[in-house]
């Protein structure tokens, strides 16, 4: 019998028109190796405190959702018990793991305050409507915008709130502080680029940070006994009102012991995320000064309300603007506007998350001790398919039996190996679970050959044949997939779930294509 009569039969062709297709994605798009045979960065990260599993597929989810957004390709988040979760990137620049950190720690919480009032919350937000449009150069600095259009609901709460307020700046949060106060020193507060003297900028900043009981004071600091004690009036007057201290390096030590011995949350800033940012009363519509940036209080711009926003009239798209500060050197504007708009898209992409995230310290696994895990897998898989082969030769003592045999269970492995590695990763708990389909695969051909040889110069057709050991071949395979699926949807052994991906999918891809294809090879050789 030659090769085209075997190629009449649909189910040979099947496997083989699947297997060409696979290796023309491979070839296309590549295959997403796991961190074990690539090599990357895991990140372990600690939730605030235990949630269900409920909460915590949603935590994965988002930042999964936040990370893509950013750019981060091959990016796993998997669950670890119900108080932590393991994030695996590529290998990247210490500057950008320190970045996705930040995305990471973000509670995503976005507000928009109208005249101390709440106007907009990113739960309005449509995540699938976010855009970054390129950065503009403008002025000896660089632009960024990132868009969204909001659902009917939050657009009708805007109207509301923001009705009477034309030429009133639109206040935009993202993460802003809950708890806190604000101990500035003078000296950053001013700003001399936008016209700002350091005794117009106290209120300007108190008015920025204003919404109703939510309202966060600013004190300000000037290394004096006499800034010192008007502080510690301020917090003696409120105990227990306030959690959290936003400062700068430089506050005093009368100051810093007596946060650590009413236990306060000290939250250190550098300069420049503690120096806002303001719009000159010159180029203001009501000729007043505002705060447009804060980065020590997530504020990140301060767009005006015109007229025709404020009539009650609703609108459903937003813009959230900034400029890249002028001390920024202007080879590093563009970088720096990019990352800007794709760190805050990403944020808002994912959502608020329901408790607060704490990474930790990031670790890497090597390329090296990558292509070690690989080789040996490889090595592993190849004895695994010949100690299968030959052990259906020794049984059955047939020659032709081997082609067959080396072909459907290298092209299942084969098969596999594409799907896995096209719309997942391949990693070490894959590969198990690789190599545990080949030992299996083991029985159904046994069963299928014992059928065929045992009927064999019988005048019985093929469908017949088989039929009765694809009976046993479909049992075994829903058995094989049913006890595979808690650990597919487990999200508490994580390490685990990838032998069950590979496990599941040749267990379906078995009984549906490779099987068949072998029975057809088989049966049409015996006749």
């Amino acid at each position: 019998m030659g090769a085209a009569d075997y190629l009449k039969d649909s189910r040979i062709l099947v496997l083989i028109v699947i297997a060409v297709a696979l290796l023309a994605l491979d070839a296309t798009y590549g295959l997403h190796l796991g961190i074990e045979f690539a090599g990357g960065t895991q990140i372990p990260v600690t939730l605030e405190h235990s949630v269900n599993s409920t909460t915590l597929e949603s935590i994965i989810s988002d930042l999964e959702q936040r990370l893509s957004t950013f750019g981060l390709s091959q990016v796993t988040v998997e669950g670890l018990g119900s108080s932590s979760v393991l994030v695996t990137i590529p290998t990247l620049s210490s500057s950008d793991i320190n970045r996705t950190i930040g995305i990471i720690e973000s509670q995503g919480s976005f507000i928009g305050v109208v005249n101390g009032t709440e106007a907009l919350n990113g739960s309005g937000i449509l995540k699938q409507s976010i855009g970054t449009p390129p950065p503009i150069q403008a002025s000896g600095t660089v632009e960024w915008q990132v868009s969204f259009f909001i659902t009917q609901a939050a657009a009708a709460n805007f109207a509301r709130a923001a009705f009477g307020q034309a030429d009133r700046p639109l206040f935009m949060f993202l993460d802003r502080p809950s708890n806190a106060i604000i101990i500035a020193n003078e000296s950053l507060l001013a700003n001399t680029t936008d016209g700002v003297s350091q005794a117009t900028a106290l209120p300007l900043l108190q008015r920025a940070l204003q919404l109703g009981s939510r309202t966060i004071p600013v004190l300000t600091y000037s290394n004096t006994s006499s800034s010192t004690s008007s502080v510690l009036d301020f917090l003696g007057a409120n105990p227990g009102r306030y959690s959290t201290i936003i400062t700068s390096n430089g506050i005093g030590a009368g100051i810093l012991s007596y946060a650590r011995e009413h236990n306060y949350t000290v939250r250190l800033e550098n300069a420049h995320n503690m120096t806002p940012t303001y719009e000159p009363a010159q180029l203001g519509s009501t000729n007043q000064s505002w705060v447009t940036s804060w980065p020590a209080v997530g504020l990140l711009s301060a767009p005006v309300l015109q007229p025709s926003t404020t009539t009650g009239n609703i609108s459903t798209s937003y813009e959230i603007t900034g400029q890249v500060p002028f001390g920024v050197p202007p080879a590093q504007m563009l970088p720096y506007a990019q990352n800007q708009t794709k760190t805050i898209a990403s944020i808002l992409s994912g959502g608020a998350l329901p408790v607060a995230l704490t990474a930790g310290t990031p670790y890497s696994v090597p390329p090296t001790l990558g292509s070690h895990f690989l080789y040996i897998s490889g090595i592993a898989g190849i004895i695994a398919v010949l100690f299968v082969s030959a052990f259906i030769v020794l049984r059955y003592r047939h020659a032709f039996l081997v082609v067959p045999i080396l072909l459907t269970t290298l092209m299942e492995l084969f098969i596999i190996v594409s799907i896995i590695g096209l719309i997942g990763t391949i990693d070490l708990a894959a590969v198990a679970g690789m190599i545990a389909v080949v030992g299996t695969g083991v029985d159904a051909q046994i069963i299928i050959t014992d059928e065929i040889l045992a009927k064999h110069g019988v005048q019985t057709s093929a469908r017949q044949l088989l039929g009765s050991a694809f009976y046993i071949i479909w049992a075994d395979a829903a058995l094989l997939v049913i006890a595979m699926l808690p650990l597919f949807f487990s999200t508490s052994l994580v390490d685990v779930i990838g032998f069950s991906e590979s496990t599941i999918i040749g267990a379906l891809l078995g009984v549906l294509v490779t099987r068949p294809a072998y029975g057809a090879i088989v049966s049409r050789h015996y006749k």
